[in-house]
């Protein structure tokens, strides 16, 4: 695997250079593959041993990479040194290249890449993931959507790491929101309605009685009292609140299955509405609570009265507010987990909102608050259904799975397929996460139905195309070719092409696991399928002789078991048949 290889040459390097090999592996990358010609498989760039870099030209540069190479010798695994721009190149004996990536990869498994030198060391984490977080009786809009399938992503690929993740769905189920829709069930509510379809009976409910308090007061004080009742413990609200909570999550479980994201935990903001007074207190006792005027109160974060450092914690009426409940959330997790990171996926406009919790935390003296992060994404415009704007996510799974039974149809490939339905929403999912993943998580962009069910092209109906056909020629062709094979048979351009790129895997995986930014492994996936593509065409199996069809058998055998291996770390479920090979 990459990182045996990585070894070799920092050994080598160590001698001349005289530091230890760990300080030269992940100065030691794998060179991307070029369409025009062969490329090195491994470069070292000289710039990053040099100490204050900045005063050396790129001319002394060159002369430095120059006088390394020619102290450097080829051996058993590097048959060929070469100097690019501030580079030195290593060429790695061909069979050796072949033998060794495929062995690993199978080997390997699903851990392919993850245990590279570039994780060791890496110690095992208690994190966790706050992703999703719908709020009770509103939309599930495109931002929750955007929210559950980053935070998916981030949890798999700390999991896969190996770190112990606790992945945390924390419901907007408290608020004046409940106060309306308390108020709101009691005139417009239908009990059949609520058992059967909670989210939907629900939302009908508080989007009637938002309307109704708005023209008529006492409405909108019934509403105001309802809550107070419920922060006061009032058990008749409660109960009503409970059975409006529990049949949601029941729903929110059912639909979550179908896109493939579970949780540990389901939390609430109603779980800190008593929390939240023992913080209004110790905020207090430390001197950093201040009313107002209003008989609100506030945290001023500047010291100075700076509007904008200004974060109210408590309405004039001594309720709680968001931010109150996220603060005793923490404290809560951090108790209850002893996290080494907790990460929260939100979208861009919460960020002032976190950096205002993150330091009051900081204030409050919780020094691990310096573990809390942040990850944002942008907005997503223009995500309709054929019926409007998006208000649940079920509309959204709907929508995938009806578009892509559409495009099946015009393609004529329903009819071989066991469960099309099935087939139709693991596709379209697939779809859309690749759409989603492919730019900056913090880019806005226009959503676009078309663009995401392309066949050709960058999408994910391209990947799951592209291992169904390949698991197809492992159906066709059969496993009796597997037992072994000659390297001797892969050396052909296409062939070296997959192998260099099998080998940059951990790389990849590696810069995804610093930034948290899934485009990394979408791009390798996508470029790993147009080779596939590319090899399937010139690297026929059937009609080969049995050592070479073996030989290729393998080689596409690795490179579906690295492709699937990066689709579930993205959340997407790889489909396996009805593809013809």
């Amino acid at each position: 695997m990459a990182c045996g290889f990585r070894r070799s040459i920092a050994c080598q390097l160590s001698r001349v250079l005289d530091l230890p090999p760990e300080n030269l592996i992940k100065s030691i990358s794998a060179v991307p593959i070029s369409r025009k010609e062969e490329v090195a498989d491994f470069q070292l760039s000289v710039d990053s041993l040099l100490e204050n870099n900045n005063d050396h030209s790129r001319s002394d540069i060159q002369v430095q990479a120059t006088r390394l190479a020619e102290k450097l010798k080829c051996d058993t695994v590097v048959s060929e040194i070469s100097t690019g721009q501030g580079t030195v190149n290593f060429k790695i004996n061909r069979e050796l290249l072949t033998k060794t990536v495929l062995q690993q990869v199978i080997k390997d498994g699903s851990k392919y890449g993850l245990k590279s030198e570039l994780f060791s060391g890496l110690p095992q984490k208690k994190i966790v993931v706050e992703f999703s977080s719908p709020n009770v009786a509103k939309k599930f809009h495109v931002g929750h959507l955007r929210s559950t399938i980053i935070g998916n992503f981030i949890a798999n690929l700390k999991e896969a790491l190996g770190h112990r993740v606790t992945r945390i769905n924390y419901l907007g189920d408290w608020g004046m929101q409940f106060g309306l829709l308390g108020t709101g069930f009691q005139l417009f509510g239908y009990e059949e309605k609520l058992q059967s379809s909670p989210l939907q009976h629900l939302f009908e409910v508080y989007v009637q009685v938002n309307k109704e308090a708005a023209d008529n007061k006492h409405v909108a004080k019934s509403a105001h009292e309802f809550f107070q009742r419920l922060e006061l413990g009032d058990m008749q609200a409660l109960a009503l609140w409970q059975r409006f909570r529990d049949l949601s999550i029941e729903e929110y479980v059912r639909i979550y299955k179908r896109l493939g994201v579970h949780f540990d935990e389901y939390s609430g903001e109603s779980f800190y509405r008593e929390k939240s007074q023992e913080v209004l207190k110790l905020l207090d006792s430390k001197g950093l609570l201040q009313k107002t005027i209003k008989g609100t109160a506030i945290v001023d974060l500047s010291g100075n009265g700076d509007p904008s450092s200004i974060c109210t914690v408590m309405r004039s009426d001594g309720t709680s507010l968001y931010a109150t409940r996220d603060l005793a959330a923490a404290i809560d997790r951090m108790d209850k987990y002893d996290f080494d990171t907790m990460i929260y996926v939100t979208d861009k406009g919460q960020k002032k909102h976190f950096q205002q919790v993150f330091k009051i935390l900081q204030i409050m003296g919780y020094d691990w608050a310096e573990r809390c992060q942040h990850v944002p994404f942008g907005v997503v415009q223009g995500m309709k259904t054929r019926r409007g704007e998006v208000t649940f996510l079920e509309d959204v799974l709907n929508e995938i799975r009806s578009r892509m039974l559409q495009n099946m149809a015009s393609v004529k490939t329903t009819k071989e397929l066991e469960n099309p339905q099935e087939t139709a929403e693991r596709v379209g999912l697939a779809a859309l996460i690749i759409q989603d993943f492919r730019g900056l998580l913090l880019s806005d962009y226009q959503f676009s139905w078309d663009r995401v069910f392309q066949s050709r092209g960058d999408t994910g109906v391209f990947l799951q195309y592209t291992h169904a056909r390949l698991h197809s020629l492992e159906e066709t062709f059969g496993c009796g070719y597997l037992n072994d094979f000659n390297t001797a048979c892969l050396q052909e351009p296409q062939s070296v092409s997959i192998l260099q790129h099998l080998l940059r895997f951990d790389e990849v995986l590696y810069r995804s696991s610093q930034d948290l930014q899934p485009r990394h492994i979408v791009s390798y996936l996508l470029t790993l399928s147009h080779l596939a593509g590319m090899a399937h065409k010139t690297l026929h199996i059937k009609d080969s002789p049995p050592e070479v069809a073996g030989a290729r058998l393998h080689l596409f055998r690795a490179v579906r078991s690295v492709l699937a291996n990066g689709m579930k770390l993205l959340g997407i479920t790889p489909y396996s048949l009805g593809a013809k090979a």
